[in-house]
């Protein structure tokens, strides 16, 4: 079992915490039969390469805060795909794509902690209650210098429980 990444996103839609483990990087084409051939004359060209605009400038890499952003929306609207299609009681709690399995859970106050693991893994489901229960609220809620909340994506700033953690995944490995 792989951990890629772990994010946790407050109920205002803000990212309070990542963590980056493992990154899941793809080759953008190989040189394999499963790549689709690329013909002589579209190799060739006749004269300067054309300008892509905007296209051009676009970084190979997201940032974190990008990344962020794209994974509360997937989460936003699989939850609510969910709970339209299955009634109130049917609840989200993960997917799995050809690269890698996102695992969701949702706290009563709507903290939401996220994990992209590879895709052999189980369920993570009890793994991230426990985060929150023995890692979260022992060192961040009940933290007097912790704010309650997080204004403006100003994060989960606490050593002890990045620490704990980084060894929690671990020993879940």
């Amino acid at each position: 079992m792989v951990v890629y990444s772990f994010y946790i996103f407050d109920r205002h839609t803000e990212c309070i915490y990542s963590r980056l483990w493992a990154r899941h990087d793809r080759p953008l084409s190989s040189g394999g039969s499963a790549a689709r051939p690329i013909s002589g004359s579209s190799v060739a060209s006749n004269g300067p390469a054309p300008d892509l605009g905007p296209a051009r400038a676009r970084p190979a890499r997201l940032s974190a805060q990008d990344d962020a952003k794209l994974i509360f929306g997937t989460i936003f609207s699989l939850r609510n795909m969910v709970r339209k299609l299955g009634g109130p009681d049917d609840s989200f709690i993960s997917y799995r794509t050809g690269q890698y399995k996102l695992h969701y859970y949702e706290t009563p106050t709507s903290i939401k902690f996220v994990m992209l693991t590879d895709i052999q893994t189980l369920n993570m489901r009890n793994v991230l209650h426990q985060i929150y229960v023995n890692l979260y609220v022992e060192f961040v809620v009940k933290n007097p210098l912790s704010p309650v909340e997080h204004p403006g994506g100003e994060g989960v700033a606490n050593e002890l429980f990045e620490l704990a953690l980084d060894q929690f995944v671990k020993g879940v490995l």
